[in-house]
């Protein structure tokens, strides 16, 4: 992090509605990314999955590899790599790799696996999904740790004497999350292992009011295996866009926001239907969804912070395309102007410098401009006329006609 305050970044599930070319749809999240990273956000979490139609990652090593050729100092993490599809020395392998290949730019994201769809066809149960991922992270961490070889079997992977050939890039070790939602599976998993925590149940309905307990439980957690949670590690996920006004904001995402929710979230992977016939509305009111003005959005930033009881690191929006590509892209730079210096503090001293000079103009001003006009008035008597026509009027022409 370059500056002081709040971070700020997306989670790249992607969603690309059905029927839109997915090359291209690929190529605009790349494009996506290099837009952030000139604007000066912090973070970007891509997904893996693998069925469903609409999330079409299916290696976020092989995306954040490609992003990273093109940007210079966003931080580019898996969105999460699901722990249960993968043998875990692989998984330390690939992201110590790119830890080099970044100068220190990656993140590991871990999760279960978003999707029943895809461990079902891996043939893997998903109740047994969140003991895998605890499995996998633990060996994980035993290995990047690098004190000693690490021999270990359970009923999925074996390791024996597996030791990583190359040690991460970043000193101490690049960053690692968990994904969690509501329930406090995740939260559990990331306090045992004292990484941080990407909490999508902020974006989630009874999502917001349940931080601050499950900010508790991961410190209880982590106490109890010797760990510490640092808020910092810690990044909220919520749904957001911002417009010039509330009404433009929107207008720019009502209609594409319920096709993702009625098309994808309820009739492709059958999660229960809306609850009302505004779906928009409700995330609104419950602080799980924040549209509008650059104003509306940052007191809805603030509002959820509340929530923790303490703060986090980072917000992360959610990234839709609920409005047209022009509007999105223009969502993210009204936000770099306007809202993240509100959080970064980097507006402070301007407003300070601004208000003290407006409260002495008289006294800082006034003597000047006595100067100014005596030193006027005296060059006027010993000056030829162009040069005294050059004081009371400006400069004049390097050649005259």
């Amino acid at each position: 992090m370059t500056h002081a305050g709040l971070r700020f970044g997306i989670f790249l599930a992607p969603f690309h509605q059905l029927g839109d070319n997915p090359t291209l749809a690929l190529e605009r999240d790349l494009e996506l990314i290099e837009w952030l990273d000139h604007l000066g956000y912090d973070e970007a979490w891509i997904g893996e999955h693998h069925s469903a139609g609409w999330e079409i990652i299916a290696s976020p090593e092989i995306f954040i590899a490609a992003a990273a050729q093109r940007t210079k100092r966003i931080m580019l993490g898996s969105g999460v790599t699901s722990l249960p599809y993968h043998h875990p020395f692989l998984v330390a392998q690939r992201f110590v790799q790119l830890d080099h290949m970044t100068r220190g730019r990656a993140m590991l994201g871990c999760g279960p696996g978003a999707l029943v769809s895809d461990a079902y066809m891996m043939g893997i149960k998903a109740e047994k999904q969140r003991t895998m991922m605890d499995e996998s992270l633990g060996a994980i961490m035993r290995l990047l740790e690098g004190k000693e070889p690490v021999t270990l079997k359970t009923d999925w992977f074996e390791l024996k004497e597996a030791r990583l050939h190359l040690a991460p890039y970043t000193k101490g070790c690049f960053p690692i999350a968990v994904a969690t939602s509501t329930t406090p599976s995740g939260v559990l998993t990331a306090g045992k292992y004292g990484v941080g925590m990407l909490s999508l149940g902020a974006g989630l309905p009874g999502g917001p009011q349940k931080l601050a307990e499950q900010w508790k439980l991961g410190e209880e957690q982590a106490a109890k295996f010797g760990k510490t949670m640092n808020r910092e590690d810690w990044r909220l996920v919520v749904n957001i866009h911002v417009g010039e006004d509330d009404e433009t904001a929107m207008r720019d995402v009502r209609a594409r926001e319920r096709v993702e929710t009625l098309s994808y979230f309820s009739e492709t992977l059958g999660r229960p239907p809306m609850r009302s016939e505004d779906p928009l509305g409700d995330g609104l009111k419950a602080g799980t969804t924040i549209v509008g003005s650059p104003e509306t959005v940052a007191n809805g930033i603030a509002r959820l912070l509340e929530f923790t009881g303490g703060g986090a690191g980072a917000v992360m929006f959610r990234s839709h395309e609920w409005a047209t590509r022009e509007q999105t892209m223009r969502s993210y730079e009204l936000f770099a102007r306007w809202v993240m210096p509100k959080f970064q503090g980097s507006m402070d001293s301007l407003f300070a410098s601004r208000e003290w000079v407006s409260d002495n103009r008289s006294g800082i001003f006034g003597p000047h401009m006595g100067a100014m006009r005596k030193a006027f008035t005296d060059a006027g008597q010993d000056v030829p006329d162009h040069m005294r026509l050059k004081l009371h009027t400006g400069p004049t022409p390097l050649v005259e006609n």
